[in-house]
């Protein structure tokens, strides 16, 4: 699971960092074209994701905060190759 923070109608598709929420916890910043009606935002976002991280979109699925800009997004997938590639990925993002 990934905790995010989404700004709809952004200036263009983009994963913008981490930012930290609480003691120890992050967020992944995200900026999406798209307006937050009728789940277009939430689409974004899955493209995205699935885009950067290199899965499936169908990996992908908003488990919480579909309506909010708070969201957490769950990746199914093989957990151990997941954890790697995503580990390696959230540390390029924190440098």
């Amino acid at each position: 699971m990934v905790s995010l923070r989404v700004t709809p109608s952004a200036a263009k598709d983009k994963i913008a960092g981490l930012a930290p929420v609480a003691e120890g916890e992050v967020e992944l910043k995200i900026g999406v074209t798209a307006p937050p009606e009728d789940g277009k935002a939430n689409v974004a976002v899955i493209k995205l994701l699935a885009k950067a991280w290199k899965v499936p979109k169908s990996s992908l699925s908003i488990i919480k905060g579909a309506t909010d800009r708070r969201k957490v997004v769950l990746v199914a997938g093989d957990a151990t190759a997941l954890e790697g590639e995503l580990s390696q990925w959230f540390a390029r993002m924190g440098t």
